[in-house]
């Protein structure tokens, strides 16, 4: 198994779970800026890790 494509799973399983956490944070703010702050981190780091783990799963070659 390729250590590339591992690491771009755990990067796509990590920026999943932070997208549904930043998810639960909007749907149950207050509107104070410790929310806003914490709805903008993980929803921007979601984003990050979502995408280069795409990026690296589909740019990694299998090679037998």
């Amino acid at each position: 198994m390729n250590l590339k494509r591992t690491f771009g799973a755990v990067l796509t399983v990590l920026g999943i779970i932070s997208l549904i956490y930043a998810a639960y944070v909007f749907m149950n703010t207050g509107g104070k800026t410790t929310d806003i702050k914490a709805l903008a981190i993980y929803g921007i780091l979601g984003l990050i890790f979502f995408g280069s783990g795409i990026g690296l799963i589909k740019q990694t070659r299998d090679v037998s």
